[in-house]
């Protein structure tokens, strides 16, 4: 918009004639003065003005005025415009907004979770709601950075594929044409298939899960932060996974992470732990209940300062056909997953790279290897070691954030009983 600065650059234009655009975000009536909150892109700023105005919040508005400094004692240093002020001169009304459903000028926005996603666009305008996905944004600029830094070409994959990546029944099928399909549960065949094409690759690609369940840590559309590499082992693959986490992290300037040494254990050493500290006993059990997850993040936090801890060698009967099993322990796979302040975040293994041991293994596991006719050309014609791993975008958010539902760190959830609206309703 021709003449317009944006309201951060108004500190450099202190007793200058500026022009501002944005979102009127407060509005406080003082007597004959009006005093209120404009927000744009770059930041918000008090704007002043002294005839009378129907202006409400939500209004979008374009306002011509002077530049001043604040009067030193209401100097609101909370913002980094808290020094100065627009006397406004001109005001030109963009667009009206109808009265607002809720309160959205005070310091929290108090509302229950359905309200929260029932209003979406709305809600999503909040300073505090907008917050968490400029921090996404950073996990994802992070996670790039990272991936490219370690020669990782970016690839896109399909959502519709020909077979279920896992099998069993958390598969979404749809009508294609006039056959059936599925919509991927991870990225996972086609970025295998790439490694003989480019030896490392990354991807973000959405994840879908048909699990009949509502939690506050599932989604049934997430999106997945995925690297696979060629020419590694399982040691090679430990020290990736810790470095693409911790670096994706650390991009978002978040200081509370401990970032100690990362301990790595396996699942039985791990049980073995928090039934030495808990004395409760899942030493028998193919996975760690959340509250395990829970106490050995702790445990790691308080013996090694470190919010992120590797678990590895997972039954091979509970993982996914493509995961190596362990050649010293077959019945313990070489797979790993990331915790992350009480929560796994990133979940991979070394895979099956051998034609023959793939196919039997897709066999074992109740599936058709006429179903995986192009992955398996993959291997067929050359697969080097390979692994990799897949972190969630919404679950690290969550967990980084502090927020109490996954549902929160999604622009717009998908679950059982929402696609934008309620489907109760």
């Amino acid at each position: 918009m021709e003449g317009r600065s944006l309201i951060l650059d108004c500190n450099n234009k202190i007793g200058e004639k500026v022009k501002i655009c944005g979102w009127v975000q407060v509005r406080r009536d003082h007597g004959k003065i009006l005093f209120l909150d404009v927000l744009d892109r770059s930041g918000i700023i008090q704007v002043v003005i002294t005839d009378k105005q129907d202006l409400h919040p939500q209004d979008v508005v374009c306002i011509e005025g002077k530049v001043n400094k604040r009067p030193e004692n209401l100097v609101n240093k909370n913002i980094p415009t808290g020094e100065i002020e627009i006397s406004a001169e001109n005001i030109e009304v963009l667009s009206k907004a109808e009265e607002l459903p809720f309160d959205m000028g005070g310091k929290e926005l108090d509302l229950q979770l359905p309200t929260l996603l029932d209003f979406r666009s709305l809600t999503l305008r909040y300073p505090k709601v907008k917050e968490i996905f400029r921090v996404q944004a950073k996990i994802l600029e992070g996670f790039r950075k990272i991936a490219k830094e370690l020669d990782c070409v970016e690839i896109v994959v399909p959502e519709i594929a020909a077979s279920s990546t896992e099998g069993g029944a958390e598969v979404f099928k749809v009508d294609y044409f006039d056959h059936k399909a599925f919509l991927t549960q991870s990225p996972q065949l086609y970025k295998q298939m790439l490694v003989p094409v480019f030896e490392r690759v990354f991807t973000i690609a959405h994840a879908f899960r048909a699990e009949p369940s509502v939690t506050t840590r599932h989604l049934a559309v997430a999106t997945q932060m995925d690297c696979e590499f060629g020419f590694v082992d399982f040691e090679d693959l430990l020290d990736l996974l810790e470095k693409v986490g911790s670096e994706t992290l650390k991009y978002t300037q978040d200081g509370s992470i401990a970032f100690g040494k990362i301990p790595r254990l396996t699942l039985r050493e791990t049980q073995e732990i928090i039934f030495k500290e808990t004395g409760r006993d899942n030493r028998k059990e193919k996975d760690l209940t959340p509250q395990d997850e829970v106490d050995i993040c702790n445990w790691a936090l308080k013996n090694h300062k470190s919010d992120l801890v590797t678990i590895t060698h997972f039954p091979t009967k509970a993982k996914p056909f493509y995961t190596m099993p362990d050649p010293k322990d077959p019945q313990y796979s070489l797979s790993y997953d990331l915790l992350f302040r009480g929560v796994e975040i990133m979940s991979g293994s070394q895979r099956i790279n051998d034609y023959e041991q793939l196919v039997e293994s897709i066999i074992s596991h109740g599936m058709d290897p006429k179903n995986f006719e192009m992955y398996l050309q993959a291997f067929k014609y050359g697969m080097p070691p390979e692994g990799g791993f897949s972190f969630g975008l919404e679950r690290m958010t969550m967990h980084l954030l502090g927020l109490a539902n996954i549902r929160e760190a999604s622009l717009f959830p998908r679950d059982m009983e929402r696609v934008d609206v309620r489907l109760s309703k």
